[in-house]
C-alpha cells in the first residue's frame, strides 16, 4: 500500500508540472500578442468648450383662440339652414334663418305708429323735426295769446281814462289768462308728441333689429364646428344653434420651467412640431406668459400664437415647442456620436498616446448633433469617433483623423 501511495504522489508531481508549464507558455503567448496587436484606426475630435442659447422644450396643445355656441336672440321656425358641421364661414354671414313673417308684420305696424305721430307734430321726417315752439298747435296758440295780451293791455289803458267799464276790464283779463293756459296746453301737448316720436322711433328700430336677428349670422371667420338645430325646428331666444370656431391664428399652451422663466420673454418666437406634419416647419410668437406659478409642476403656464391661414393644424393637437431663450452659457460639449452607453452610464474614449482611456460623463442638453457634458473630459482633449460601441478600455488605437 505504501508503494502505491508514493508512486500516484509522484504521478500528480508530475502532472501539476505539466499543467504549470503550460500555463505559463500561454501567458507568455498572450502578452507578445498583447504586443504585436495591430493598433485600431480610429477618427477622433477634440472637446470644445462654447456658447450656447439655452432653449425650453415643451409638449403643448394646440387650441382656438375664439370658440363661440351662437344663441338665437329671435323666436321662430327654422326656415333655411345655410351652413353645416365643417363648412368654413365669414364674419357677418348667415348661418340660420328663422320665419321673418310675424317679424315683417311687427316692423311695418312700427313704421305706421311712427309715421302717425310724424303727422301729429308736423314734420315729415324724423331727421327734420321743427323746434317744439314751431310747430302749428303752439304757434296758434302763442298767436291767440299775443292777440290777448293786447286786448287786456288796451282795456286797461280805457279803464284808466274811466272810458270803459270795470267788466270790460275783467273779461279781457279773464280771456288772456285762457290763452295762456291755452298756450301752455299746446306748448306740453307738443312736447309729448315729440316725446311719441321718440319712443314710435326706438319700437320701430326694435322692430327692424327684430327682424335681423331671424338671420343668425357667423361673428367672426372660421369654421362650423357643431350644428344644434335641424329644418323646421322651432326655437326660442337663447336656443343655441351653430358652434364656431376661429382656428387662423390658434394658440399653443404650455408652460416654461420656473428656472428659465426670467430669460423668456412675451414676443419670443417659437418653433413647434406636430405628428401630422413632421416635415413642416411651424412657429408663431408668445403672447401671454402667466405671472404666478404652477405650484404642482412649478412651471409658468404661457400662451403662443401660432398662424395657420391654410387650416392645416387642428384644435386640440399636441405640439412639441422648442423655444430659444436669453440665458447663455459657456459648455464644453462632444460629439454625440462619441457617446458610449451601456447600462445606464455615459462614456466616452479619449485618447492617451495609443491608447484608449474610459472616461464616464455627467451630460446636460443636446446640441443639433452635439452634447454638452457637465463632468468627465476637460477642453481640447481628443474623444474617438469611430466604432465608439465596440471600442473598450486600454485599445491601442492609430489616430487616422483629426475631425475640425
Amino acid at each position: 500500500m505504501r508503494h502505491t501511495s508514493r508512486a500516484a504522489a509522484v504521478v500528480a508531481l508530475i502532472v501539476g508540472a505539466g499543467l504549470a508549464g503550460g500555463c505559463s507558455k500561454s501567458q507568455t503567448a498572450a502578452q507578445a500578442r498583447g504586443r504585436d496587436e495591430a493598433a485600431k484606426p480610429v477618427q477622433v475630435e477634440a472637446v470644445r468648450q462654447e456658447t450656447v442659447h439655452r432653449a425650453v422644450e415643451a409638449v403643448g396643445t394646440l387650441a382656438a383662440v375664439d370658440e363661440v355656441t351662437i344663441s338665437s336672440e329671435a323666436e321662430g321656425h327654422v326656415s333655411r339652414l345655410l351652413a353645416d358641421l365643417g363648412d368654413r364661414v365669414r364674419a357677418g354671414q348667415v348661418l340660420v334663418e328663422l320665419d321673418r313673417e310675424k317679424s315683417s308684420y311687427n316692423l311695418e305696424q312700427q313704421k305706421a305708429a311712427h309715421a302717425r305721430a310724424l303727422a301729429k307734430f308736423g314734420a315729415s321726417d324724423s331727421a327734420h323735426l321743427p323746434p317744439i315752439e314751431k310747430t302749428p298747435d303752439v304757434q296758434k296758440a302763442q298767436a291767440e295769446l299775443v292777440q290777448a295780451k293786447q286786448s287786456f293791455e288796451r282795456a286797461q289803458e280805457l279803464h284808466k281814462r274811466q272810458l270803459v267799464p270795470r267788466q270790460t276790464l275783467d273779461d279781457a283779463e279773464t280771456m288772456l289768462q285762457s290763452k295762456q293756459a291755452s298756450y301752455d296746453a299746446a306748448l306740453q301737448n307738443a312736447k309729448n308728441l315729440r316725446a311719441d316720436i321718440d319712443a314710435s322711433g326706438a319700437a320701430m328700430k326694435l322692430a327692424d333689429r327684430q327682424l335681423r336677428d331671424t338671420d343668425i349670422r357667423a361673428p367672426f371667420d372660421g369654421y362650423v364646428q357643431k350644428r344644434l338645430v335641424s329644418l323646421g325646428e322651432y326655437v326660442k331666444v337663447q336656443t343655441p344653434v351653430m358652434s364656431v370656431v376661429r382656428i387662423d391664428p390658434l394658440k399653443v399652451t404650455a408652460e416654461i420651467p420656473e428656472k428659465m422663466a426670467p430669460w423668456i420673454k412675451i414676443g419670443e418666437g417659437v418653433d413647434l412640431n406636430v405628428d401630422a406634419y413632421p416635415d413642416t416647419p411651424l412657429t408663431g410668437k408668445i403672447s401671454r406668459i402667466s405671472p404666478a406659478v404652477n405650484t404642482s409642476t412649478r412651471a409658468f403656464p404661457f400662451e403662443a400664437l401660432v398662424p395657420n391661414g391654410d387650416a392645416l393644424l387642428k384644435p386640440g393637437t399636441f405640439a412639441r415647442v422648442h423655444i430659444v431663450s436669453g440665458k447663455i452659457d459657456r459648455v464644453l460639449t462632444v460629439p454625440y456620436s462619441a457617446i458610449q452607453y451601456r447600462y445606464g452610464v455615459n462614456r466616452v474614449f479619449v485618447v492617451n498616446g495609443d491608447r484608449l482611456s474610459a472616461r464616464e460623463l455627467k451630460v446636460g442638453e443636446r446640441i443639433e448633433d452635439r452634447i454638452e457634458v457637465l463632468s468627465g473630459v476637460k477642453a481640447g482633449e481628443s474623444v474617438a469617433l469611430t466604432d465608439v460601441d465596440k471600442l473598450a478600455e486600454g485599445t491601442r488605437v492609430a489616430v487616422t483623423k483629426n475631425v475640425e
